[in-house]
């Protein structure tokens, strides 16, 4: 199974500290914006080359782990 964290970092100073893939400029919105939009992930890849398929896959883990966290305070 993929970690998230092994592909994911936010650096205050690469994209104003948005997550982004490591040793990228490639924000994790970036991809899943693309994945939204029905690029596929081999779509991703192929215009992408410096990626590789758990980056991609640890952007998806990286938004279900955020919205399993999310609290909705009453």
């Amino acid at each position: 199974m993929v970690n998230y964290r092994d592909y994911i970092e936010i650096d205050p100073s690469i994209r104003f500290g948005k997550p982004i893939i490591k040793g990228t400029r490639i924000s994790v919105y970036d991809v899943l914006n693309w994945l939204a939009n029905e690029m596929s992930i081999d779509d991703i890849l192929n215009d992408y080359p410096e990626l590789k398929k758990e980056a991609v896959q640890s952007c998806l883990l990286y938004a279900a782990d955020k919205e399993h966290n999310i609290r909705v305070a009453s």
